[in-house]
């Protein structure tokens, strides 16, 4: 089950803690990759780019990539893939930069990843390069997703995510539409309702920072003081849920077995595992009335330090993977649905077997839902943390 719809509690806990935590020093020029004025329109040579992933971007993005060093040996020569946890890659790439070595040249990331790495001022500036890279026609909640890279980053994939629920149609006549109703269901069918724990899963934290905006709290961007009402709901709904799933898939198989009837979902999580076969095809998703999605998306940073003639290959190939036509490869088998993070990017330009995925096991209602409701951003990584310590406390430690 792919696992980069989840980002990790303890990585949260490392942007968090690198609050105060002092920043490489900004006077060197050697800790940057020269100014704009420095950075050539193409490499003197081909260079190799030493990618590394930390949210499982790649199975969105890889095919862009490889499309991209064969269609452009004269700039990139190869690529070398690797993956790693989001809490080790502010350590990894300090460390390089310490070393004054960086060979870490390209970084894939969800917001975990990219706070860490905000707070210790490890992060190129790319807002430096517009010129090259262009301004991407983003959609409007991917722009604000955007936003939260502070220029350091760049958006590549977006998703409305959640919250949504996902049921057993035999077991659930009548799916609850608001968090009263789904309250009323948990009270007569105890620990037949499931979410997993919001630090280890995209569709618990999705439910997590949804409720406010559902019942109405006073600031729903403010989880320490605005959330009277989903504090007060979510201690009433552990009364009936029985136990707290580990991570998201384990939610699924609970499902598939029939231990329990209905879970938190996304758009991703519904669609994907009924795509592998880890959930029967016959589950249902519903939504609730008067929704808000709360939405996430996955970024492009560089760190510093990497030469003039590497920054200007990485700029190419970011370039590159926002045009539509690559952007297109983004819908994948449908876990990060819908997933390009530019305009005008409809099902009918991805790969014929993203296609088919989607039409097979995706929700027609889906596309209406994303139109209809209103869109915020997840909250910044700090606001998580203390979500999830509240929630830790408050809710799963009654």
């Amino acid at each position: 089950m792919r696992s980069s719809l989840t980002y990790t509690f303890a990585g949260l806990v490392l942007a968090a803690a690198a609050f105060g935590c002092g920043a490489p020093d900004d006077g060197d020029s050697s800790s940057e990759s020269g100014t704009p004025e420095q950075i050539p329109d193409k490499p003197a040579k081909p260079v190799a780019l030493d990618i590394l992933d930390v949210a499982g971007n790649l199975q969105l993005t890889q095919g862009m990539i490889d499309e991209f060093v064969d269609e452009h040996p004269d700039i990139v020569s190869k690529v070398t893939y690797d993956q790693a946890p989001a809490p080790d890659l502010a350590g990894k790439v300090k460390a390089q930069q310490d070393a004054g070595r960086v060979q870490i040249e390209l970084v894939l990331t969800g917001t975990d990843g990219l706070a860490a790495g905000l707070d210790q001022g490890l992060w190129a500036d790319m807002s430096e390069h517009e010129d090259t890279i262009g301004n991407p026609d983003y959609l409007e909640p991917a722009a604000d997703m955007a936003e939260l890279a502070q220029g350091k980053g760049v958006a590549l994939v977006y998703y409305p995510s959640g919250p949504l629920i996902q049921y057993n149609p035999d077991a659930v006549d009548d799916p609850p539409t608001t968090p009263q109703e789904l309250l009323d269901w948990a009270k007569a069918n105890p620990k037949r309702f499931q979410y997993a724990q919001p630090p280890n899963s995209g569709p618990g934290r999705t439910w997590l920072m949804g409720l406010p905006y559902l019942l109405g709290d006073e600031d729903p961007t403010d989880p320490e003081n605005g959330w009277d009402k989903t504090w007060a709901y979510l201690k009433e709904l552990d009364k009936y849920v029985g136990n707290y799933a580990s991570g998201t898939t384990e939610t699924m198989q609970n499902l598939a077995k029939g231990q329990i009837d209905m879970i938190m979902t996304t758009t991703g999580w519904y669609i994907n595992p009924r795509a592998l076969g880890t959930v029967p095809k016959e589950i249902e998703a519903g939504r609730f009335d008067d929704m808000t999605w709360v939405t996430d998306a996955q970024y492009a940073v560089v760190p510093k330090g990497v030469s003039a003639d590497t920054m200007s290959a990485v700029l190419q190939l970011i370039k590159w993977m926002l045009t539509p036509e690559q952007q297109a490869k983004a819908y994948d088998e449908g876990y990060f649905y819908p997933g390009p993070a530019v305009q005008d990017v409809p099902l009918s330009m991805a790969p014929e077997e993203s296609q088919q995925v989607i039409e097979e096991y995706g929700e027609p209602e889906f596309d209406r839902w994303i139109e209809e409701f209103p869109k915020e951003p997840s909250l910044p990584a700090e606001q998580q943390v203390t979500a999830f310590d509240l929630w830790n406390r408050e809710v799963a430690g009654q």
